[in-house]
């Protein structure tokens, strides 16, 4: 055999090699709970990064908007994991979808109703008669879990608060339509800011600091995907590779940032918007072990879930709604 000819066997080989790898590349699909933004730079980064074709994972990455309801989308097959916030995750698994945690990235809540001072609101039984801005699509439970601890009927009585549908803008504070509105830490807060008020003009009650704070985004999957042996690998593998993702998004920021807007399709987000998002994001996933679910934050979601005295999120304790199975075996 001529040296030329040598070389073709290996050539073969190494083609064959490098289909097989190819072949052996697990599909997997996340459904994010929002648009393209640094709230899930972890996962944007592990794919950008190669972490998820490290661990055998073929991930597609689907984002969300204002008509996209993560849980709707796994019940109707169109996911294996989604990101959802642990209310309206166990809202629906009480409705019969078995959503069930495999990993809490947020350790901490950033929602918060943010108020203008001219309205009249400096503490939380000034809300009394005001207009409150407040998202719908599974996000209005722990608002509704706050104002029935506060004693407000939320059906618009004097005695009580009228609930304004909120779009996913900041609109109604700005144009006075609303005494307050729903925002969050990292992202509509910043958009009043840089819509030309100043945070003198604001007043922010945190969810955290009012004691009705619930977990938000966290990684889920249905009971029949766990039970699946070669499904739930792929899970544990995935959870690997997206924590690998998150511990490098937050180390660096600014590449992160860069990767996110790559993958922004609508080109709407902004390097200054998303980098002071990706730094305000790092708080809320740091503060326990990386996307570990810490079971007294676990036992306080579901207090408040259930405390409504005329109509609780939820009326009675999950089981089987967690399990700490997938994030174990992503740790080795």
């Amino acid at each position: 055999m001529t040296p030329k000819n040598m070389f073709k066997p290996l050539l073969a080989a190494a083609v064959l090699a490098s289909a097989f790898a190819a072949q052996a590349q697990d599909k997997l699909t996340l459904q994010l709970k929002w648009v393209t933004q640094a709230q899930f730079a972890g996962y944007y980064v592990a794919k950008e990064k190669g972490f998820y074709k490290d661990v055998g994972l073929d991930v597609t990455i689907k984002a969300g908007g204002p008509d996209i309801n993560p849980s709707q989308v796994i019940a109707g097959g169109g996911a294996d994991v989604v990101v959802d916030w642990m209310p309206s995750a166990l809202a629906t698994r009480e409705k019969g979808v078995p959503l069930v945690n495999i990993s809490q990235v947020f350790q901490r809540s950033g929602m918060q109703l943010t108020c203008r001072k001219d309205s009249g609101v400096a503490k939380p039984a000034d809300f009394k008669g005001k207009t409150l801005g407040v998202w719908f699509f599974g996000n209005e439970y722990p608002f509704m879990s706050w104002m029935d601890k506060l004693g407000f009927k939320t059906s618009g009585a004097a005695d009580g608060v009228k609930v304004l549908k909120q779009g996913f803008n900041v609109d109604p504070l700005l144009q006075k339509q609303a005494a307050c509105i729903s925002t969050m830490t990292y992202n509509e807060y910043w958009q009043l800011i840089d819509a030309g008020m100043k945070a003198d003009d604001l007043i922010v009650f945190k969810y955290e600091d009012q004691g009705v704070a619930t977990l938000e985004d966290g990684l889920y999957t249905l009971e029949k995907t766990l039970a699946d042996p070669k499904a739930a690998a792929n899970l544990a593998k995935f959870v690997k590779a997206s924590l690998k993702g998150w511990d490098y998004a937050i180390k660096n920021q600014t590449e992160a940032v860069k990767i996110v807007l790559k993958n922004d399709a609508s080109g709407a987000q902004t390097e200054k918007h998303q980098a002071r998002m990706m730094g305000e994001i790092a708080k809320l996933v740091a503060g326990g072990t990386l996307g570990k679910l810490d079971p007294k934050a676990y036992e306080r979601t579901v207090t408040t879930l259930m405390s409504g005295k005329s109509d609780p999120v939820i009326t009675k304790k999950p089981a089987g709604a967690t399990t700490e199975a997938i994030w174990s075996a992503a740790q080795k």
